[in-house]
Parts: structure tokens; sequence; C-alpha cells
């Protein structure tokens, strides 16, 4: 065993558990993909500054779960806790919004990092894929990264999930609703941090997940009751948007973010068959997070899915995901000569896309199969100096165990016409 293991909170991603991963990335970004958002990357640490200004000082993200360091020239920095405001911070460096083509659409795919308490669904490190549709304020777009979403996911088959919707106002009605879910929450029994963080922002009271906060917030005043004509307009078109599209959401009232920036549309997706950890993914619109972070007014749009609850959510299903095989064709020399014309071969295959293995370290011909039944090969080729000699490799079929002599210049055609 290892000295070393990964540290608490966190998981490695190892064969053949680690496919299933890359096949939600994939289901995840083929959508956006194909509706006009271009791949973006950032670095895993950012100025500490930038969640402290963009997400909130008062949200638990940055007051306890970010992880910030001092260099050793003395700049603060955080493991990116999130994805929106490192996205946000790029395009705005790199002036992407002034070449004229709004809005500007980008996805992204990493990992995160939060110091939370780990439990299943929870990690101190985890994967998200996420999307951004930067200055254009329009219902439309607030719809398509809803719909594009639900097509992901279902594309991958996941059936068990809700969509949540709610709108958090703007900057003209939220802050009347501010007031009176303030003056609520003064009336209520909580202890000194929380009722610090009401007056702050007094929404993330309302996404605190302790029992004894919940049973205080029954009569709450919601803040659909407060929006202004202009948001309920907003609100109601991205409903009948996305309806007409045929994807099934909930209305619920008390859905907030944990984060500060967003504004209006706000959503989330979860599923039940995770217990405590049901949200799978979620995001909104947020107007003014450019403005907070020192860029110029952009209206903007977006969502993270998490990858890891993705996959909880598939298995909690029970669907089986067809993943592409790592090995249709492993190869089996015996003798040197062997070796040096099925590594020939074998490079050739995989040049015309097949995926082909190779038995190494000259083991005999009981190990060597044994590992190409282990690869999950369909295809075994197997020589030695008499099939040499006689110009031909012995081609086996995994699954029915027949086995024909083929010619050694026709084998790679042979094979790719049967593998298609």
């Amino acid at each position: 065993m290892s000295t070393f293991q990964a540290p608490k909170g966190t998981y490695d991603l190892i064969p053949p558990r680690s496919a299933k991963f890359l096949a939600v990335r994939e289901a995840i970004a083929a959508p956006l993909r194909n509706s006009g958002y271009g791949y973006v990357e950032t670095p895993g640490f950012e100025d500490v500054n930038l969640f402290a200004r963009g997400v909130g000082e008062s949200t638990d993200i940055v007051s306890k779960e970010m992880y910030a360091f001092e260099t050793k020239g003395g700049d603060q920095l955080a493991l990116r806790p999130e994805g929106t405001a490192s996205v946000l911070r790029a395009a705005l460096e790199a002036n992407l919004h002034k070449q004229g083509n709004l809005p500007v659409k980008l996805w992204y795919s990493g990992s995160y990092y939060r110091y939370e308490k780990p439990q299943a669904g929870r990690y101190r490190h985890f994967s998200q894929v996420g999307a951004e549709a930067i200055g254009a304020e329009d219902p439309a777009l607030d719809a398509e990264l809803i719909i594009l979403a639900d097509q992901a996911y279902r594309s991958l088959g996941l059936r068990n999930f809700r969509i949540l919707l709610n709108s958090l106002g703007d900057k003209e009605c939220r802050p009347v609703y501010r007031e009176a879910l303030q003056a609520f929450l003064r009336g209520l029994d909580l202890d000194e941090d929380t009722l610090r963080r009401a007056e702050i922002n007094p929404l993330r009271v309302l996404d605190d997940k302790r029992e004894a906060v919940q049973k205080q917030l029954g009569g709450a005043p919601l803040l659909r009751d407060y929006l202004c004509d202009a948001c309920k307009a907003y609100h109601e078109e991205v409903r009948e948007l996305i309806t007409a599209a045929g994807v099934v959401f909930e209305d619920d009232p008390k859905l907030v973010r944990g984060l500060d920036y967003y504004t209006r549309t706000t959503f989330e997706f979860v599923h039940d068959g995770l217990g405590s950890q049901s949200a799978v993914g979620g995001g909104g619109r947020y107007d003014g997070l450019s403005e907070m972070i020192g860029g110029p007014a952009l209206p903007s749009v977006g969502w993270a899915l998490g990858v890891d609850r993705t996959v909880l959510a598939l298995e909690a299903e029970g669907v089986e995901l067809e993943l592409p095989a790592a090995t249709s064709v492993f190869a089996v020399p015996l003798g040197e000569e062997a070796r040096r014309v099925l590594f020939a071969k074998v490079t050739e295959l995989r040049k015309l896309g097949v995926a082909a293995d190779f038995s190494y370290g000259s083991r005999g011909l009981k190990g060597a199969m044994k590992s190409a039944n282990r690869s999950g090969a369909r295809y075994t080729i197997v020589a030695g100096e008499r099939d040499l000699a006689e110009g031909v490799v012995q081609l086996k079929d995994m699954e029915s165990g027949e086995q024909t002599a083929i010619g050694v210049n026709e084998i790679v055609a042979e094979l790719e016409s049967k593998l298609g």
C-alpha cells in the first residue's frame, strides 16, 4: 500500500468508472458546442478578491469554505470554488465583449474546491461543466440554457430529475423585498451569525439548510409577491419559452441560489434519488456581476452542472451508459518476429481509429490471453513463428470463440470491416 492517500473529501477517477465521468462531460458539452458556445479554460486559482466581490463575502463559500492562501510573493489567492466569476474575469480580460458579437457564449469543464464536511455527493474537490452567455438581457437566452441542460440530461438517459424555477427580481424590486424579509427575520429566534447574515444578504438565510432555521421560515414573505412589472413579464416569457420547448419545470417561490450575484431567473436541477445532496446543478441570471468585479454593465446568464452528482444520479436510476470499448483488438505475439509484425499491425489499426492494444512484457500464451480477456477486446490476433511462415495470423472472436487464419497483409482490412 502507498504511503500517501487522496486528501480527505477528494476522490481519484480511475478506470473503469472514470469512463462514466468522461461520458457525462461529453454529453453535457455536446448541446453547448452545437449552440454556439466556445470552450474556455481558466486557472485553478484566482485573486481571492474576485470571489469575495463576486460570490459574496456573506456566503458560506467565501466565509467558511474557500481555500485561500498567500504565495511566496505575497499574493492573496484562492482555489476556485465556482466557475462563473473566473470565466467572466477571463472574458473581460480578453475583451471578448468588445468584439461586436454579444452575447459571448462560453462553456467550460474543470475541478472546483470547497472546504466542506465530506459526505456522499458533497466533496472538497468536485467536477463541473458550466456554460455562460455574457452581455445580453433576453429571456430567450435564459430559456436556451435551461433547455440545453435538460437536453443534456435526457441524452444520458436521466429521467427522474426536476427543474425548479424562480425569479429573484432586480435592482428595482429586490430592495423592497429585502426590507420586508429583514423585518421578518429580525423577529425570529436566530443565532448571531445568522442575524448578521440577514443584515448583509437576507436571501442567504432562506438558503440555510439547518432544520432549526427552516422551521421558522414558513411565513417568510415571498419574492414573487414583490416583483416589479418588468421582472414579472421577463419571468413569464422564460416560462412560456421553456414550456413551448416541452421542458417540464416546477415553480418554486422559495428557491434562492447560494451566491450573491444572481438576479431575475434562477433555477436548480434536483434529483430525489440522492438524499440530502439532491441538487445536481443550477444557475441563473447575474446582471450585475461584471460591475461587481470592475467591468462594464454586462447582463449575463449561466449554469453549472455537477459531473460527480450526475454520475450518482445515473447510478441511482440504474442507467447504464453505452460507453465505447476501451479496446477492440488485442494482439498476442509469440516470438520476436511476431512481436515486430503484430506491433506494426496494432500501430496501423490505431491510425485508422481502431482501439487496439498489445501484449507487452514477453508473456506466454496463457498469460497474454488472460490480458486479452481482461481488456474487453472483441477480437484477438495471435501469431507465432509457424503462422508467419505460412503468411497468416490467427483471428479469434472473443464472443463466439471462433478462430480463423487470416493473411498477414489482409488482417487490418478484415478487422476494419468487422468493426465497422
